[in-house]
């Protein structure tokens, strides 16, 4: 490495660290305040550090609200990525391994999936169809839906680069379609399903709107609507509400920290071969 490039990525890296640790240590600061202390948003250290009774308080608030928002994030978001996981490796897989005149046509709706926005209003009235709207299977459909396009093309680039060979070794041994995919391809995509798991994970975790749209009620909550505990339109308790934050944030920052290496493999695991 020349020393300019040694250069280049210290300036990178410290202009990276600024940018990410300046707003986590400010919500951290204002989530260990109190009250009155935290209304002026200024970054400053605590006079008085009430971090433990904020963090109690934003626990116990409204009979245990995030706890249950908690719960339900988690299994919208095990859920969602496991369908997500399945059915785009196995339409990847059809894409790649099995060409015909259908997959273009597949592939192009997976195309339009990645540019036509999302409609709000129609997708409720399906749901409402369905019996599905307001419950938590409605919304983990929702977000399979969402992420199918970009999920299939991922393993579609990676499946390319597993040779056919082993497919065809597989079918001599006397080995069913089935499978070839489950105990030969599927076992071999452990980089590409690390990444997906991770960044569909924090996506979904972290989604806001679409539970917003699509899963309105108490019982329902996720962990990003109980932000709407500390905030109104006359008054907003900060240090509570930036105690949430800091507490809806870090599993997913854990999350992305631990991974973050294999994210990047999968991301360019397909990059070789198109």
């Amino acid at each position: 490495m020349t020393r300019r490039q040694y250069v280049t990525g210290a300036i990178s890296l410290l202009v990276g660290s600024i940018l990410f640790l300046v707003p986590f240590l400010f919500v951290f600061l204002t989530a260990a305040k109190t009250k009155t202390e935290a209304a002026r948003l200024t970054f400053s250290l605590p006079e008085n550090w009430n971090l433990v009774d904020n963090f109690l308080q934003v626990i116990q608030a409204r009979n245990y609200m995030l706890l249950l928002a908690y719960f339900n994030s988690t299994l919208i978001t095990v859920g969602a990525v496991t369908l997500l996981v399945i059915f785009s490796a196995m339409v990847g897989y059809v894409l790649q391994r099995r060409p015909s005149d259908w997959n273009k046509v597949i592939y192009g709706f997976v195309l339009a999936g990645l540019m036509i926005p999302p409609a709000v209003v129609p997708t409720i009235w399906v749901l409402q169809e369905l019996h599905l709207f307001k419950t938590m299977f409605g919304l983990i459909l929702i977000h399979v839906a969402y992420g199918l396009p970009f999920s299939v093309l991922l393993f579609r680039s990676f499946i390319a680069t597993v040779p056919r060979e082993l497919d065809e070794a597989a079918i001599l041994d006397g080995a069913r379609p089935w499978q070839v995919f489950f105990k030969v391809i599927l076992p071999l995509m452990k980089p590409v399903t690390v990444t997906l798991i991770v960044v569909q994970s924090v996506f979904i975790f972290n989604d806001f709107t679409n539970a917003l749209y699509y899963l309105p009620g108490k019982e329902n909550v996720t962990v990003q609507l109980t932000l709407y505990n500390f905030k109104s339109q006359f008054a907003t308790q900060n240090n509570l509400l930036f105690m949430n934050i800091l507490l809806v944030t870090i599993p997913p920052l854990i999350v992305f920290v631990f991974f973050n290496r294999q994210i990047v493999a999968g991301m360019t695991a397909g990059a070789v071969k198109g």
